[in-house]
């Protein structure tokens, strides 16, 4: 997998005048970590909005701060945008530790087709869309998929429960909760 590299400097522009930054095309970040000194840096908004397009919550950023020798491992942790328009206001990024587990939302993505679904009248229903899990940041999915050929019979169901992952992953989804459902479609 590629590596994903974003370039910052150290922020000096704070509360807010930081509009200004925005205007010239910079958006302000904020880079916190457990143990770690909080940093406000800035980068460029075209580049941070590539950036968070490939790696969303669950891919691991290189973030290169200028003036720094080392690159450090960061995840995307908060996204603030201006209501109406959805204007990148600001990004805060999480430094982890190796050797720390960390607890994220992955997202379930639902792969193949349901042998079910061939039968007119029929209609998927989703349930949860993501799963709670712990795990080191180097073992952390981008998501998790869920195949759906095993549902071949109407009212037949995927639960949370069913779904395989790696031993160095902990689920903290509850396992009752359905994922997804061969329902039949009810006209009134």
């Amino acid at each position: 997998m590629e590596v994903l590299t974003l370039l910052t400097s150290k922020r000096e522009i704070l509360g807010k005048k930081t509009r200004f930054l925005r205007r010239q095309g910079i958006t302000p970040t904020h880079l916190f970590g457990h143990g770690l000194e909080s940093l406000s840096l800035q980068c460029d908004t075209a580049k941070l909005q590539r950036i968070m397009a490939q790696a969303g919550r669950t891919r691991p950023i290189s973030l290169e701060i200028e003036g720094d020798k080392q690159p450090r491992s960061v995840f995307i942790r908060e996204i603030q945008r201006a209501e109406p328009g959805g204007q990148l206001l600001h990004v805060d990024f999480y430094q982890v530790r190796k050797t720390e587990k960390m607890r994220v939302d992955v997202p379930i993505v639902l792969v193949g087709e349901a042998p079910a679904m061939k039968e007119k009248g029929r209609i998927l229903t989703r349930g949860v869309t993501s799963l709670s899990i712990e795990c080191l940041p180097d073992k952390l999915p981008p998501q998790v998929e869920v195949d759906l050929s095993s549902l071949e019979e109407l009212e037949q169901a995927i639960y949370v429960r069913d779904i395989t992952l790696s031993p160095d992953i902990t689920n903290f989804t509850g396992p009752d909760q359905l994922v997804v459902k061969v329902s039949e479609v009810h006209v009134e």
